[in-house]
């Protein structure tokens, strides 16, 4: 493997997975419109509007665009669905080094003594939950919480027994007892059950993750989930996920979980009943083989799982993140990349019914335009946003009901409202004097400001 490590643009690494397929563009599109499971080599014609030819064909791709927007009215109709969440993070402490991360900030600058000014920050148990309880006042249904691998983080105070025992336990597990630090995150059970509050809906513990709520026991990926499920949590977001293609993860994580590691513990989670939701970050090193591999991972699961609610493809933002500060990538997805990687997708996963645009990779404009490309949900409120704003995204951190109901409507969709799981959903009517989410534990329809 390439291990480049100035100005060199993506997609020249000399990875063993390259975008070359014996298959035809025109086979490909054939079988997507009849609605026939793709192959990896259908996927990556579409996604790259035909190997047979350098760059994307504008006429090509408008084709595999109309294609997967009229498989996405068939699969779910006009509806476009989001949901009054909150995101609380609960610490940006974590040693992982991951290079398209910025919201990560280095542990040790966290102890106790510490000289070195930082951004960061960490949240007591009690913290969390006056946060969740304010949001729930104001109509909140989710709370979304994705944090960095803080090493005084434990499932419990037996993790806490058990890390502590290793003889060098900061390198051999990376471990240091919580009092080392400023602030003590408490453990994930408690953060867990202060989330919880008031009947929000918890979705968090991505695999990576579960990984550290586990490491340096014996305990399975089943337990944990079991455990944080019984403290609260209700969905797990299966970000983490990056690439699925480990040659991909050996340049741009080379610290966190194999593509294995993800898909157990994925399994963990379906099998303890916990709905998930899969993500892929596309648009640094990888190629279009790789995203395409990436997706069929993500179909495989569905297969055996049956319980990923949505995908939500996040666009690689790039410009305060270490892959673009040391020159390993010069930008990232292009606008032509964006809608067919939401494009194909959709025609690839014909296991999964809702594809997300997200408006904080986009932004609201491309953001709906997404909605033609594929996609049906149109995430979330976000009460706060700090990962995608510290890697460079400059598209806010908020979206009320008003909002929603307007810029759906103006493209001829049906706004609605839904739970995290899309089990339950309410029509939001565009033409009300007053529009406000229903569905959260103390939601009573007024406005969400």
């Amino acid at each position: 493997m390439d291990t480049r490590s100035a100005n060199v643009p993506r997609g020249e690494f000399e990875f063993a997975h390259r975008p070359e397929t014996d298959q035809s563009f025109e086979n490909a599109l054939a079988k997507a419109r009849a609605g026939d499971r793709l192959s990896v080599a259908d996927g990556v014609e579409l996604l790259t509007t035909g190997t047979d030819r350098a760059g994307i064909d504008p006429e090509r791709k408008e084709q595999v665009l109309e294609a997967a927007d009229r498989r996405r009215a068939e699969v779910v109709g006009e509806e476009v669905t989001f949901v009054a969440n909150l995101n609380n993070n609960v610490t940006t402490a974590c040693n992982t080094g991951c290079l398209f991360c910025n919201f990560k900030n280095t542990a040790a600058n966290f102890e106790r003594g510490s000289d070195i000014e930082h951004p960061g920050f960490t949240k007591t148990p009690e913290e969390s939950r006056r946060i969740v309880e304010a949001a729930l006042d104001r109509g909140i249904f989710e709370v979304t919480s994705v944090s960095g691998l803080h090493p005084g983080f434990a499932l419990d105070a037996e993790h806490h027994e058990i890390l502590a025992s290793y003889e060098k336990p900061e390198t051999e597990v990376n471990y240091k007892p919580p009092e080392r630090y400023e602030v003590d995150p408490g453990t994930y059970l408690e953060q867990m059950r202060a989330m919880s509050v008031g009947g929000a809906h918890l979705h968090s513990m991505t695999p990576e993750e579960a990984y550290h709520a586990r490491r340096g026991t014996d305990w399975s990926y089943e337990e944990v989930y079991s455990r944080l499920n019984e403290a609260g949590l209700a969905s797990v977001p299966g970000t983490a996920a990056e690439i699925l293609v480990d040659e991909v993860r050996d340049v741009i994580c080379p610290g966190k979980i194999r593509s294995d590691d993800w898909v157990e513990a994925m399994e963990a989670a379906a099998s303890v009943g916990l709905p998930m939701t899969a993500t892929i970050m596309y648009g640094h090193v990888e190629n279009e083989m790789h995203r395409v591999q990436h997706l069929e991972v993500i179909r495989d699961l569905q297969d055996r799982t049956g319980n990923i609610t949505e995908f939500v493809p996040l666009s690689f933002i790039y410009q305060n993140t270490p892959l673009y500060r040391q020159g390993v990538v010069e930008s990232g997805a292009t606008t032509d990349e964006d809608e067919l990687l939401i494009a194909v997708s959709r025609l690839f996963l014909d296991n999964i019914e809702h594809i997300q645009s997200s408006w904080v990779k986009y932004g609201d404009s491309q953001g709906l335009k997404m909605l033609s490309c594929g996609a049906d949900d149109f995430m979330g409120t976000i009460l706060s946003e700090e990962i995608t704003k510290r890697a460079g995204g400059g598209f806010g951190e908020f979206r009320s009901f008003r909002e929603y109901a307007d810029m759906i409507s103006a493209i001829g969709r049906v706004p609605v409202e839904r739970s995290t799981d899309y089990t339950r959903r309410v029509p939001v009517d565009p033409d009300a004097e007053v529009v406000g989410p229903t569905l959260g534990p103390r939601a009573d329809g007024t406005p969400l400001t």
